[in-house]
């Protein structure tokens, strides 16, 4: 665009100057040619004023495609042309007037059609004017050769400008997307993305600095992660010593006071929910090291729908199947299982229970399972903070469980190329989504 707008203005300047020149040159030609005609044609007055149209037609010298007349404003003055088509009335008015009134004059005009430069000078010795015509073709000849000339520089100027620009520009920022690309990587990810030196020395101070801001956030990211792995284990070993305990203290329940009873259902139910928070945060702590592989298997998905709402204590839930499902796929089946199960249970715990199952085809290859419950629904300012981890809805808030579920529902979908999230169920209650991929590539 800055080749464009200079070159524009170069060739609009460019042209305007030489055209001024051209016609600055044709002007004063003309006015000197005319003025020797106008004292030629004066002496002839003065000589022989009967053969003036002689003279006009012999001996009078006009530009070639040019023409000159001899006209007065008084009644029986000689007259004569040498181009007696083109008459004195064919000539700009306000010229004509101002050369017949004593003055001499100089005008662009167009006659029949062609551009002229029209000289007019009056001959005060006989009280008449002499006018002179000069066409401007050759003229326009060549301010149209210099101005397809600069349109033809002003492009090709452009096109190598913007080659020019287009390549430096790529070279210049192309450090800067090689860190939008790193930077992508590790949004994604990819903690171990760094940037290779630079020969510019700014550009390899950028690289450096933004590999040590890589280093301190894989080191940090992995320190906490390390640090939540080694808590969830280090706790698993008391809450398994826990479980047991309680375990033994409920088969002997009948031996305690009522009051006792109470106390003891309260620590049973924190404790076996304590195990499955804390079950919940290792798996979580295995898929952040990328420590869960992926075990593909072909399996019919109505069937293995099925076989797992059974399996979660809803064996009569309505499973729809949607015309062009595929029944056939392959997938992770424990990682379905945990994704199905927790949207199961999730619903069972603060949803209402089940109330609809429904596989559909998706987009090209993958499969949508949507899980329906029939409570309070979903706030939109929520549906994507459920599935944070800890992360709960206001409706669930005092309800049981770890706020762990979704997250790891979300993860297992990512996992295998998939996405999870939460619609309004038409009627009433939430929709929990899940769109996996038919075929997941190992």
């Amino acid at each position: 665009m800055v080749a464009l707008l200079a070159g524009t203005i170069l060739i609009g300047v460019t042209y305007g100057f030489a055209r001024t020149n051209l016609l600055q040159r044709e002007n004063s030609t003309a006015r000197d040619q005319t003025f020797v005609n106008a004292d030629a044609v004066r002496t002839q007055l003065t000589d022989d004023p009967d053969n003036i149209g002689l003279f006009f037609d012999r001996t009078l010298r006009t530009e070639a495609g040019g023409f000159a007349n001899l006209g007065s404003a008084v009644p029986d003055s000689p007259r004569a042309c040498t181009d007696c088509v083109v008459q004195l009335g064919d000539y700009p008015e306000r010229l004509v007037d101002e050369v017949l009134r004593g003055g001499n004059a100089t005008q662009y005009a167009s006659i029949n059609g062609d551009d002229y430069v029209v000289v007019g000078v009056y001959i005060g010795a006989h009280d008449t004017g002499y006018f002179e015509v000069f066409p401007l073709r050759d003229t326009e000849r060549t301010l149209r050769a210099i101005l397809t000339a600069l349109a033809l520089g002003g492009v090709g100027t452009m096109v190598l400008a913007t080659l020019f620009g287009f390549s430096t520009s790529r070279r210049l920022l192309r450090p800067l997307s090689r860190v939008a690309d790193a930077a992508e990587n590790i949004a994604s990810g990819g903690l171990d993305t760094r940037l290779d030196e630079e020969s510019d020395p700014d550009l390899d101070r950028l690289a450096g600095s933004f590999n040590d801001m890589a280093d301190a956030v894989q080191t940090r990211i992995e320190r906490e992660a390390r640090f939540a792995s080694d808590v969830s284990h280090e706790l698993r070993s008391p809450i398994t010593a826990l479980t047991a305990a309680v375990e033994v203290l409920d088969g002997r329940r009948e031996e305690v006071p009522e009051r006792t009873r109470q106390a003891l259902d309260v620590v049973i139910s924190q404790v076996r929910r304590f195990d499955s928070m804390v079950l919940d945060l290792l798996e979580l702590s295995r898929l952040d090291a990328g420590a869960t592989d992926l075990n593909i298997e072909f399996l019919d998905l109505v069937d293995l729908t099925h076989r797992i709402a059974a399996r979660f204590g809803t064996p009569d839930v309505p499973i729809d199947v949607a015309p062009g499902t595929i029944r056939e796929v392959a997938i992770d089946k424990v990682r379905y299982e945990r994704i199905l199960g927790n949207l199961i249970e999730n619903a069972h715990n603060h949803g209402g229970g089940v109330v609809n199952i429904t596989l559909s085809p998706a987009q090209r290859g993958y499969v949508r399972i949507a899980v329906e419950d029939g409570g309070p629904g979903v706030a939109r300012g929520e549906r994507e903070r459920i599935f944070e981890r800890f992360a709960r809805g206001s409706a669930a808030r005092h309800r049981i469980g770890t706020g762990l579920g979704l997250a790891l529902v979300a993860e297992h979908s990512a996992a295998m190329g998939g996405s999870a999230w939460v619609e309004d169920r038409p009627g009433g209650g939430a929709r929990f989504v899940v769109d996996l991929p038919t075929r997941v590539d190992l």
